[in-house]
This record gives C-alpha cells, structure tokens and sequence, in this order.
C-alpha cells in the first residue's frame, strides 16, 4: 500500500542512517553494544541527524558519550507493544539542544503518540516507578505479609491496575527486571528502591524468566503474549483481542479469542 511504498529497508546501519534525519536505536539493552554502534553511525549520519535511543533503563548521556553530538542526542522511549501503547518518553540530557527536543517530540506525536518529557533519570518516568514497584511486591511475598495472587488481585481491584505486580512481572521477564535493578544497584548503591532481591535471582538462576519461559510467579500454558491492555474498564474483554489471563487455581494461562 501507499505507507509500504514509502519505507525503504536495509541491513546495513550505515547506509541506512547516512541520509536520515533521525535515527532510532532499539538494538539489545547492553551500554557496550549501543555506544559501539553509535559511535559507527556517527562517522557516516549526516552532522545534522538527530540520534535518539529508545533504551528503558541506561543512561542517554552515557550511550551519548561514544558521539560527537551531544546536543543532537536524546531519547524515545517506546511502550511494548508498540502498535497498542499510546505513550512515549522523550528524554533529553543535559546537553540536548531545544531544537533535538522538540524534533524528538515532534516525531512522537507525529507517529499518533502522546508525549511526556523527562531528564535523563533512572528509568525515566514510567520504569522509575514501575520496577522498584514490582520490586516492593516481591518483597512482601519474601517477607510473608501477602501472597503473590492476593498482592495481584489487590492491586487490579483496589488499585485499578490492568495487571498486578507478579503478572507484570511476569509479563515483562523476571530476567530483564533482574537487569536493570542490577544496573541501577550498582550506579545508585545508597538507594534501597534499587537493591537487588534474592528471590528473582534465584528464578533467573532456575531459568524461570516468567511467561516466555513457562513460568516464573505463574505457571503458564499455551501462552500469546501480544498485549497489555487486554481489558476494558469493566473486566471485559476487548473486542478483537487477544489475551492472557492467569488461572490461580490452576496456575496456567488460558488463552481467550474474542472477534
């Protein structure tokens, strides 16, 4: 169709970025791996393309670092899944100019996002209080005050949360939680929200990642991970969607078509 004929497409990242006027990075969450390919897209994108990552938890100024424009760095931070999510987070440094902010939010909107803005912090708005919530929640499952299904229910019914703690958990793998509490432990030691927990290290160790691995808090069966936003307001399944749903008495995750 009409938007299909205007995407080009490479696998090339060099040839792809040196007439761009922005360029997105969402290769894997390792500073290491981004820095080293923006530090080749820098020599060949053109001086006024704008680099932006879409990182959730590293630190746009470091991933900057292995660039010569700073100024023309930022984030843009998109939702999973993208298509479903209506937000982004468009993150500046320090050093990041009006212009590049403003052609970061620019994009987003023009993309059909609502945009947020925030500095450079650790997981910027979205992930700075989600993790060291999920977090919270595992600690009380550790220290006996709650059960991993009554701290869910209790959060989605009193609380309004589409999922509860251990589902998102879940959802989102106990092994990339794992991650960035590391990272966060050992860039911000004195702050306890980071503090690693013993109990998703040892899931991650038993290679229980969460849904994609068949378990993790839950046990799961048969499982299409497509959405999180998988009901209305009302409990209800959305039309046309499908989603998961965790069965506590059995432990499983029945899948549910709705056309």
């Amino acid at each position: 169709g009409t938007t299909l004929s205007r995407i080009k497409y490479s696998t090339d990242p060099n040839q792809a970025s040196s007439d761009c006027d922005l360029v997105v990075e969402a290769i894997v969450e390792n500073i290491t791996v981004k820095q080293r390919l923006f530090s080749q897209l820098d020599k060949v994108a053109r001086s006024d393309t704008i680099f932006a990552s879409n990182t959730s938890s590293l630190s746009i100024s470091d991933i900057a670092q292995a660039t010569s424009r700073k100024d023309k760095f930022g984030g843009l931070h998109f939702f999973n899944p993208v298509p479903m999510m209506k937000l982004v987070e468009v993150v500046r440094t320090d050093l990041t100019s009006d212009h590049t902010h403003n052609s970061l939010c620019a994009f987003g909107k023009a993309v059909g996002k609502i945009t947020v803005d925030c500095k450079d912090t650790p997981g910027f708005i979205v992930n700075r209080l989600l993790v060291p919530y999920m977090a919270e929640a595992v600690r009380m499952l550790e220290r006996g005050d709650a059960s991993s299904r009554d701290i869910d229910v209790a959060m989605k019914l009193g609380a309004g949360y589409p999922m509860g703690p251990f589902e998102l958990a879940d959802y989102v793998g106990l092994d990339t939680t794992k991650f960035i509490l590391d990272g966060w432990s050992k860039n911000y030691p004195d702050n306890p929200l980071f503090k690693p927990i013993s109990l998703i290290n040892q899931k991650v160790s038993e290679g229980k990642l969460g849904m994609k691995s068949g378990e993790g808090f839950y046990k799961y069966e048969n499982v299409y991970v497509d959405t999180m936003e998988p009901v209305n307001n009302n409990g209800h399944p959305r039309t046309g969607v499908r989603y998961s749903q965790v069965d506590y008495n059995k432990k499983s995750c029945r899948i549910y078509q709705n056309d």
